[in-house]
């Protein structure tokens, strides 16, 4: 599956060359069968899927003028219910849409913990070296990281699921631009997902690996931010951009 990111603890000066790199998207093509896998796998991990729209050029598959989130949204407004871990209708979507990407619902299994790509880098190699347990991780495009970890609750646990001024929902993602909770309402991108301007989608550490609790890394993750915020990256934000689909 994906890679395991930074078994090697020691190499720090390698990461900080890959980080200053632009990240090089993953073989344009993606072999049908090794695509269908990786999807399979983020399913027997528990976590639903659903098809999401895909680059055309720089622009996106959906008929919206002006995507603001192209190829990083669902196609479906009803994606929350769509959403599936069943092998067979993956199998199906995989083989009838080829070039779509794949967007995993949140707060059901899992949540996403999503942060500046410089701050998550900083973070990782942290845990890591703390020995702290780190599930799987994803890099989304050039600017961003996506932490896997267990879910706080789910609409069938009330009394496990607290409300925190980090939770992230589709609509309210300019309002995030540092660390960002998805959990109920909410879907990040998968991998391999194809990003308009040959970026991508891809683990970093694949969903092999189990979901920790996320309190395990918030403080880290969080500490990463706080360092993160105010920087040159940090006004390149584009508070203006919805994301799409709004939640109805």
């Amino acid at each position: 599956m994906g890679a395991d990111f930074g078994r090697n603890r020691g190499s720090e000066s390698k990461f900080s060359q890959w980080l200053r790199r632009r990240p090089k998207p993953q073989q344009r093509e993606v072999d049908d069968t090794a695509r269908e896998a990786l999807l399979l796998a983020v399913a027997e991990a528990g976590m639903p899927i659903a098809p999401a729209a895909h680059p055309v050029g720089y622009r996106c598959s959906c008929e919206r003028i002006g995507c603001p989130t192209p190829a990083r949204h669902p196609i479906s407004f009803a994606w929350q219910t769509q959403s599936t871990t069943d092998r067979a209708q993956i199998e199906r979507w995989a083989r009838s849409q080829p070039q779509a990407n794949f967007i995993t619902a949140t707060g059901m299994i899992h949540d996403v913990l999503d942060v500046p790509l410089s701050a998550g880098a900083q973070a990782l190699e942290r845990l890591l070296e703390a020995g702290i347990e780190v599930g799987p991780v994803a890099r989304s495009g050039d600017d961003r990281m996506l932490f896997f970890t267990a879910t706080r609750g789910t609409p069938e646990d009330e009394d496990e699921w607290w409300p925190c001024e980090l939770d992230c929902h589709p609509e309210t993602m300019d309002e995030h631009p540092g660390l960002r909770w998805h959990c109920r309402g909410s879907y990040v991108l998968l991998p391999p997902a194809q990003l308009p301007g040959e970026l991508d989608v891809a683990w970093l550490r694949g969903p092999e690996h189990p979901l920790p609790d996320p309190l395990t890394l918030l403080e880290t993750l969080t500490d990463a931010c706080a360092r993160f915020v105010g920087s040159a990256e940090q006004s390149e934000v584009d508070h203006d951009a919805v994301a799409w689909p709004l939640r109805r």
